[in-house]
């Protein structure tokens, strides 16, 4: 099963396919050259032309570059860290020199091997500065210190609705001991899917189940006051996503939407695959004149920090009261 231990380690390769690793290369690489244009300018006033005749050369190669490490993501990952560096180095020099080659027929740069050679070594030069900093960046965001961070992280989700549906489940223990009993062995699910190790990443369908029981035990105390719509496109059941991503929007919604108002109020989910990536959309009322905002923030704030432990810059969230409804929308990445 996939997890935060998939990240990448200090024996690994950056996944050159994350949008984060691609935005970091190409703003080291940019860095770089602005720092190698300031050294070359004759003067401060000649580094922005300098840096311009820089640009041309460099970012084709970049993009090549970046290309090119992508579609070898997963040959690269499968070798030993060392023979993937040298691979990896291998294959800009060669590229530089290529590209150092195609600039000389066009007749734009100068020819021999002394300026093949150059080229070759500046971007290998550059390459094995940028693998550093990965190298590095990984000791820091090593895996024990991610997953302690997303434990620490879930422990703060802290299911309000177990003590309201025990409350609920008594009530109904006289009344309807049936439903009481079907209540029960759905809290003991939801129990055991909060206990279990969060560090894993989960299909969609059971993460759709758990947050199905939960607004069934919810509605239990609000009866009719809580309506629910689902709307969910054709999406594999084996598409993964963290754990405990929904629910507790969804305690949310019922907490801050629909408990301080008097009349019924709507929930309404939507789940669609846009390519490859999930898009996920929750609209629930603003109850009491959203009194209660600053839990939402809370809960955001933490559903943000585990995205960006699992996905780095690949996912987004972002919520907005229109009107009166509080909306939250979510993307990321899929993974099967």
């Amino acid at each position: 099963m996939p997890s935060i231990k998939q990240n990448p380690a200090a024996h690994r390769l950056p996944d050159f396919r994350n949008l984060g690793v691609m935005l970091r290369l190409l703003l080291g690489v940019n860095l770089i050259a602005l720092a190698a244009a300031l050294t070359l300018a004759p003067d401060l006033l000649g580094w922005l032309p300098r840096y311009v005749e820089l640009a041309v050369w460099v970012e084709p190669m970049l993009l090549a570059s970046l290309l090119l490490l992508a579609l070898l993501r997963d040959l690269l990952w499968r070798l030993p860290y060392a023979a993937a560096v040298v691979l990896v180095l291998a294959l800009v020099a060669l590229q530089a020199a290529l590209l150092q080659d195609f600039w000389r027929f066009m007749g734009f740069a100068d020819g021999g091997w002394a300026a093949l050679a150059r080229g070759a070594l500046l971007a290998a030069g550059t390459v094995a500065l940028m693998l550093g900093y990965f190298h590095l960046r990984a000791g820091a965001l090593s895996p024990a210190v991610a997953e302690a961070r997303l434990q620490a992280l879930t422990a703060r989700i802290r299911p309000h609705f177990l003590f309201n549906t025990l409350n609920a489940v008594l009530s109904l223990i006289r009344a309807e001991p049936r439903r009481a009993e079907q209540a029960l062995e759905e809290l003991a699910e939801l129990f055991r899917a909060l206990m279990r190790d969060h560090r894993e990443l989960v299909p969609i369908a059971d993460e759709i189940a758990l947050c199905r029981q939960y607004l069934g035990l919810e509605k239990l105390r609000l009866g009719e006051r809580l309506q629910v719509e689902w709307l969910i496109d054709d999406l594999p059941g084996e598409l993964l996503v963290p754990p405990l991503l929904l629910q507790p929007l969804l305690e949310n919604a019922v907490y801050h939407g629909i408990e301080p108002a008097i009349s019924p109020g709507l929930i309404r989910i939507r789940l669609s695959r846009r390519g490859d990536e999930l898009a996920i959309d929750l609209e629930n009322p603003v109850g009491n004149g959203g009194a209660h905002h600053a839990g939402n923030r809370m809960a955001l704030a933490n559903i943000r920090e585990r995205l960006a432990l699992y996905y780095d810059l690949e996912a987004r969230l972002e919520a907005k009261e229109d009107g009166g409804s509080y909306k939250v929308h979510m993307v990321l990445p899929c993974r099967n």
